[in-house]
């Protein structure tokens, strides 16, 4: 047996449709066995709040073992997880193939799936999740939602919070009346989004919208398109619906692989054009690529959407290595941090966003690569607020240690958590939120 794997991490497929997935007894002594051997090794206590919950439960038993520790404990080691995939993909020595065959983010998922089938899923979590319904109600009202929301608004935010279980302190994604969606149709009939003779011409790629994109920040989208058309990239906007991500954090896996059948199939559509499918939130491209194949291994839409699938960094510097990038790149004054968000690293592609932003001549780019510890809605309920500003802190003082004008994520809820942290330590003016492409578009002057 080997102390500790070197081998490349692999995951299997979740066997989530078995009864004996929700088998209770079954699962508990799968958490006591995967418990005991982190128990054991301790690797990833920096890592997120998970572990140091389990060790100290561990420690103040009275045997200071597993064994004393009551089943009825594991609750908050579980609440503390954020699916980030970090310990799967950077810190444990255990995951398959090693023969431990750990992978706590899955085990972590199982209990909530398990949870939820006896007790129902979270009432608030569950509406929040409805990404796709919440935004077309906000839209047509997007000023007013935006008034309600907002973390000054003394009047709302404590009614929300004691309603909702939203902190009244944490800050909320704005929403607009013109989504991408409709943007992307303007910019079609103004001829924005036609490809210039440039060295990707003959490329085309259809942008999945998001539905953080398409609701709560359009304007990512928007400088995508310019982004790949000033690359001679022929583009076409595609949002048959969320990724699900917001439902796999809740362990409602019935509905995530509902969304991948929907979505993997009408995008299937666009790849037998010809088009490369190209995501603008890194969460949504860790859906397409590995969360669903491990949901539906069998879905021969699902597959074929993961091997044409690359986040839009990575879409970026494919062109730059095989095509080179257009002429013109000039530096964006004030310097970036580019904070690696964990979907993105649990993908094992590299750093692309500063690989991407470091073929700008003369530019500053630094690169922090710590959890920002939003993790969905754990960085916005009341029960789960502190400890996520407490996981991002360290990131947080890290972008602020730059002195950088922006702060890029391929999380953009990732960035506007460490732009909040940096504001609440009060030491230094936070840092604009860009998302990579942005600056990207920047550097092009094809965006103010």
């Amino acid at each position: 047996m080997k102390e500790g794997s070197t081998d490349a991490p692999i995951r299997h497929p979740l066997d989530w449709r078995s009864p004996e997935f929700y088998d209770e007894v079954k699962l508990d002594e799968e958490l006591r066995r995967v418990f005991d051997i982190c128990h054991g090794c301790r690797r990833c206590f920096n890592l997120c709040d998970s572990f140091p919950r389990l060790f100290d439960l561990v420690d103040a038993a009275p045997s200071e073992e597993l064994d004393t520790v009551s089943s009825a404990d594991f609750g908050p080691i579980v609440d503390a997880c954020t699916l980030c995939d970090m310990c799967f993909m950077t810190k444990c020595p255990y995951v398959p193939p090693h023969e431990f065959n750990l992978d706590f983010p899955h085990l972590m998922l199982r209990y909530r799936a398990v949870e939820a089938k006896k007790n129902g899923f979270p009432f608030v979590p569950g509406q929040l999740g409805q990404t796709d319904r919440n935004g077309k109600l906000a839209a047509p009202v997007a000023a007013l939602a935006n008034w309600g929301s907002s973390s000054s608004n003394k009047l709302t935010r404590p009614v929300l919070e004691k309603i909702a279980g939203i902190d009244a302190r944490a800050e909320l994604p704005k929403f607009y009346g013109k989504t991408f969606i409709m943007r992307a149709r303007a910019q079609d009939k103004n001829g924005e989004a036609t490809p210039k003779d440039a060295p990707a011409r003959g490329r085309k790629a259809a942008i999945f919208a998001t539905c953080f994109i398409n609701y709560n920040n359009p304007q990512v989208g928007e400088a995508a398109r310019k982004v790949l058309a000033h690359n001679g990239v022929e583009t076409r906007v595609a949002y048959p619906g969320c990724c699900g991500m917001p439902f796999l954090e809740q362990g409602n896996l019935e509905k995530v692989a509902e969304q991948a059948e929907k979505v993997s199939r009408d995008m299937c559509e666009l790849i037998d054009q010809g088009y490369d499918i190209v995501t603008l939130t890194a969460s949504c491209g860790l859906m397409f690529k590995f969360e669903w194949p491990l949901i539906l291994p069998d879905n021969p839409h699902v597959e074929k959407l993961s091997k044409a699938t690359y986040d839009i960094d990575e879409y970026v510097v494919d062109i730059a290595k095989k095509e080179g990038l257009a002429d013109g790149l000039q530096p964006v004054e004030g310097g970036v941090t580019a904070h690696m968000a964990c979907h993105a690293r649990a993908q094992n592609m590299g750093p692309k966003s500063a690989e991407m932003m470091r073929y700008i001549p003369g530019m500053k780019v630094d690169v922090v690569e710590r959890c920002s510890g939003h993790g969905g809605t754990f960085g916005v309920m009341k029960e789960t607020f502190d400890v996520a500003m407490k996981v991002g802190k360290i990131a947080a003082k890290n972008v602020a240690k730059t002195d950088n004008k922006y702060v890029t994520s391929d999380c953009p809820l990732a960035a506007k958590h460490l732009v909040q942290e940096i504001d609440v330590m009060g030491e230094k003016t936070p840092p604009q939120m860009q998302h990579p492409i942005e600056i990207m578009a920047r550097a092009w002057r094809l965006i103010d």
